[in-house]
């Protein structure tokens, strides 16, 4: 496989962790390209990804801190709607959440993502144990989760439940989704994409943005048909199976941010 080809191949899940990781499809595909370019005009960077996603992670990860940097020292001359996302910015991406995304998110061992973060495998387990118990501390919400597979939908409900939020309905089809979002509208949405009669969860969030702008994280086992650059992605995409923790991370996010609408 061509160095190319390996890029290629890693390049959606790059995304997918910048997006997370930024709040916003549009800042995050800006990181991942600024990425590319560096590795473009340096060949013994270039060579360095031959060797799979750990150095890939490990290039972008480079060029987020110390773009980050610039970013946080730049907001006194930002406009008030900049100024507005580099204080979320600033407040989502310490090394905390980006250990904890790293772990679950992208599934890296503590080893690897400290090779990631320039860090021992210890440092990164105590980042994440930070993580964890912030995430503990968000401000409960009203969750709708909309997924047919009884277990799974037993198992979110649970770690919703655990973290203080409560449940406002489950759905198993987009029909029952809208009988449960026109007695109590939710305050954040975990959907699957295919659901019980052949309807599509997608389908399913697009009624609930049309009412209002609510959080949304789809976990789901065809990240593939969202993670295609044709059309505005996810900014919350968790694969299955999934680690409780990731979904966890997600939440934090989402409800941090307010809205699954990405900053634009």
């Amino acid at each position: 496989m061509s160095l190319g080809q390996q890029v290629a191949a890693n390049l959606p899940f790059l995304r997918r962790y910048a997006r997370a990781l930024s709040g916003s499809q549009a800042t995050g595909d800006a990181f991942v390209r600024a990425t590319l370019e560096a590795a473009l005009a340096d060949e013994e960077l270039k060579q360095s990804l031959e060797g799979g996603r750990i150095p890939l992670y490990r290039a972008f990860n480079k060029v987020w801190s110390s773009a980050y940097l610039e970013i946080e020292n730049s907001s006194e001359s930002a406009g008030e709607h900049e100024a507005g996302v580099q204080d979320r910015l600033g407040a989502i991406t310490p090394m905390n959440r980006q250990a904890l995304l790293l772990t679950t998110l992208e599934d890296f061992s503590p080893a690897q993502a400290g090779q990631i973060m320039n860090l021992e495998a210890s440092q990164v387990e105590a980042l994440v144990a930070e993580a964890v118990e912030e995430i503990d501390k968000e401000q409960s919400t009203s969750v709708l989760i909309i997924e047919d597979e009884p277990l799974i939908s037993m198992q979110l409900e649970d770690l919703v439940t655990s973290i203080g939020h409560e449940i406002c309905g489950t759905a198993a089809t987009r029909t029952q989704a809208q009988e449960v979002v026109a007695e109590k509208k939710p305050g954040l949405v975990l959907a699957d994409i295919q659901l019980a009669d052949g309807s599509s969860g997608l389908d399913a969030v697009d009624d609930i943005l049309a009412i209002d702008s609510v959080p949304v994280i789809f976990i789901t086992a065809y990240p593939e048909r969202l993670l295609t650059g044709d059309r505005p992605e996810p900014t919350y995409l968790v694969t299955k199976p999934f680690q409780e923790q990731t979904v966890r991370a997600a939440i934090s996010q989402a409800l941090f941010f307010g809205s699954s609408r990405p900053l634009d």
